[in-house]
């Protein structure tokens, strides 16, 4: 006979194989309204006392009803359309459906919710590292692992999807949170040094492109702040330009986009200079309202202008960069010549000197040098 309990503790009986059962219920179905028990078994009373009292705890925790409905995979789709389509700026969200279609839906999807474990997740990762890549034509000769930064990518996306899970009383806790992370290696910084400069201007203004790479590499800007530039966004008389739109390609089109963060909106001076580059390529744009329209007279392709970058690079002998490389030539240039962190950090739009400061860590600055300077004299006296 059910051992009586009070009302929400649920029930205990022994069963007539001689172990012992707690029964308690879970919720109501939402279609009929009627309740859902669930049960707990054990070899003693007293183990099942300490289950039944843990379940029914668990349970005002998780809504196990609605909880049981849903596959991993089947809720990194609600995730992806209701929350990071909103959330995430458009030009992720290829990316983002990409790590789902390739990665998490293939390997864990079919799992139950309710039922992942952090155990799964960390195997997970493991396959990822070591024979995660995609085989396609253009990847044959790589490595078959993914990148330590591609599975944190992915990590962050699953855990964001699961602590939304959380919040909507599907899931305990985050299975996610308790994973060990590669660590991810810092890539070494490639920038053009004062001597390869030269040539680099001298190949560009020979190819007819030297205002689009010489105004980014005045100012730091990022590639879609670069091609999201119109005239109305320079204040002649004041030398300034304003930093107020992107371009982006986002579902095959290249299109607008809000920047990125919103020190991202910013005003940046610009030397005379600059100011004579700008004037020049006026000149050759005519009427568009683009300061580096593409050959319609509409918005130039990200693609196109890393494509012209390798060309220019290598007719002029130089080593291949990233177009975000130019970027960070800027910087590395900004604080070896001595312009102060905080003053380089504005410019580029980062949120915070802290985050500069940590990107630039290898950079010797003038005052480093000084301070350098300084305590050899201060010891060196003293031996």
């Amino acid at each position: 006979m059910a051992k009586k309990r009070a009302n929400g503790e649920g029930s205990i009986r022994r069963r007539k194989d001689g172990r012992w059962e707690g029964r308690y219920t879970a919720g109501h179905d939402p279609e009929t309204g009627k309740a859902v028990y669930k049960n707990v078994l054990g070899k003693t009373q007293a183990e099942v006392k300490e289950k039944l009292a843990k379940a029914i705890e668990k349970s005002k925790r998780v809504d196990i009803v609605r909880a049981e409905k849903y596959t991993l995979g089947q809720w990194m789709e609600i995730w992806f359309e209701n929350y990071a389509r909103i959330k995430v700026r458009p030009s992720f969200h290829a990316t983002y459906r990409g790590y789902l279609d390739n990665h998490i839906l293939p390997n864990i999807g079919n799992i139950p919710l309710n039922r992942l474990t952090t155990l799964d997740i960390q195997k997970f990762y493991k396959k990822l590292l070591e024979c995660g890549r995609v085989v396609r034509a253009e990847s044959k000769g790589q490595p078959r692992g993914l990148s330590a930064k591609t599975v944190r990518n992915l990590h962050q996306i699953l855990s964001s999807a699961l602590d939304l899970a959380v919040q909507q009383r599907l899931i305990p806790s985050n299975p996610a949170a308790g994973c060990a992370l590669p660590r991810a290696e810092r890539q070494e910084i490639r920038t053009l040094t004062t001597d390869q400069l030269n040539a680099f201007f001298r190949e560009a203004k020979a190819s007819g492109v030297l205002e689009l790479y010489y105004l980014d590499l005045a100012t730091g800007l990022r590639r879609g702040e670069l091609l999201g530039l119109r005239w109305e966004d320079i204040d002649w008389q004041h030398r300034e330009l304003h930093i107020r739109r992107q371009l982006a390609r986002v579902g095959g089109k290249v299109t607008e986009a809000p920047l990125k963060t919103k020190n991202a909106y910013r005003t940046l001076p610009l030397g005379e200079d600059t100011i004579g580059v700008l004037a020049q390529q006026k000149e050759k744009v005519g009427t568009s309202p683009w300061v580096f329209p593409g050959p319609a007279g509409g918005p130039l392709s990200p693609d196109s202008v890393l494509h012209m970058l390798h060309r220019v690079l290598e007719r002029a002998g130089l080593p291949r960069l990233r177009f975000h490389d130019l970027r960070l030539t800027f910087a590395t240039l900004a604080l070896q010549n001595g312009i102060d962190v905080k003053t380089v950090s504005g410019m580029l739009g980062h949120y915070s000197a802290g985050f500069t400061l940590d990107t630039y860590a290898h950079v010797t600055t003038p005052a480093q040098r000084q301070a350098a300077a300084l305590m050899r004299d201060l010891l060196s006296s003293r031996v």
